[in-house]
């Protein structure tokens, strides 16, 4: 495994944003997708906690700071283009805001 920095990240690449994939570290579950920019990331690492850009509210969007659903990020892996990102974490609580524990709970048919 190669050990990268924050500066090794390509952000202009979509316009400062990165996708990230939310991982429960444990079950390997997929839980969410949303998306950092680079002072949600360095939030992320400064303080272990789950941090990502709210793309309909446009500002930085602590995960649970409002709900109490905080994901406690262990490992944050970059993909080979440098501009996706994997965060593993540690979370009891729904990730949804629906309630459900993975916002990918809807069955698309006809595939």
């Amino acid at each position: 495994m190669i050990v990268k920095s924050i500066f090794d990240i390509d952000f202009a690449k979509r316009k400062g944003l990165l996708p990230v994939v939310v991982q429960d570290r444990e079950t390997k579950d997929i839980l969410m997708l949303a998306y950092a920019n680079e002072e949600a990331l360095r939030y992320t690492i400064r303080t272990g906690n789950a941090c990502f850009w709210s793309t309909s509210r446009n500002k930085l969007w602590v995960k649970g700071e409002e709900s109490g659903n905080v994901q406690h990020v262990k490992e944050i892996l970059l993909d080979c283009d440098m501009d996706a990102l994997l965060y593993q974490v540690e979370s009891e609580n729904p990730a949804c805001h629906t309630g459900r524990r993975s916002c990918f709970h809807n069955i698309l048919q006809n595939i």
